[in-house]
């Protein structure tokens, strides 16, 4: 097992990929997409994050936190969020008690800089199109986007053909 070692930095900003069993299509069922708001709700009312951005495709989702300034802890937030969603799901559970509806981990890339932020949050809008599920970012409403084009941050048409600043970006 690599010696993997987790960038926890007080107040941070992270981007993250959270992917579903065996890539399971089923985080953008109504049911369960339900219940991941309802998690994101309740696990940010004990131990609060900001949400700059997120899109949830069938099998995993990406999103972007901002963590309070005293507050390193994202790990818990997933865990907590995972399994406030698996309680819903109906699944088999494991001989660990567990029901296999998310893969055990998760990957986290901590936000340098403003530059680093914009192509996260690019790569994060446009994964709908580049799996094929639509073909304008506007179109897929499992996302923020909305939110972030009434914000300023983008145009309605953004990303109507590949924006530069995700080619050979892969996070998945």
């Amino acid at each position: 097992m690599p010696d993997y070692r987790r960038a926890y930095a007080r107040g941070g900003c992270y981007f993250f990929t959270v992917v579903t069993y065996e890539r399971r299509a089923l985080l953008t069922q109504s049911e369960v997409y339900g219940r991941l708001r309802d998690a994101f709700r309740y696990v940010g009312k004990t131990r609060p994050f900001a949400v700059d951005a997120i899109v949830v495709l069938p099998d995993h989702l990406h999103c972007i936190w901002r963590l309070p300034a005293a507050d390193e802890d994202f790990s818990t937030r997933w865990r907590l969020i995972k399994h406030f969603v698996a309680r819903g799901v109906e699944a088999e559970a494991n001989t660990r008690a567990e029901k296999p509806v998310w893969q055990r981990r998760f990957w986290e890339h901590q936000i340098r800089d403003e530059d680093d932020w914009r192509r996260h949050m690019d790569y994060i809008f446009f994964n709908p199109v580049k799996h094929g599920y639509v073909e304008r970012v506007s179109q897929w409403p499992f996302s923020s986007f909305e939110r972030a084009v009434g914000r300023g941050w983008y145009a309605r048409e953004w990303g109507a053909v590949v924006p530069e600043s995700v080619r050979g970006m892969d996070r998945e």
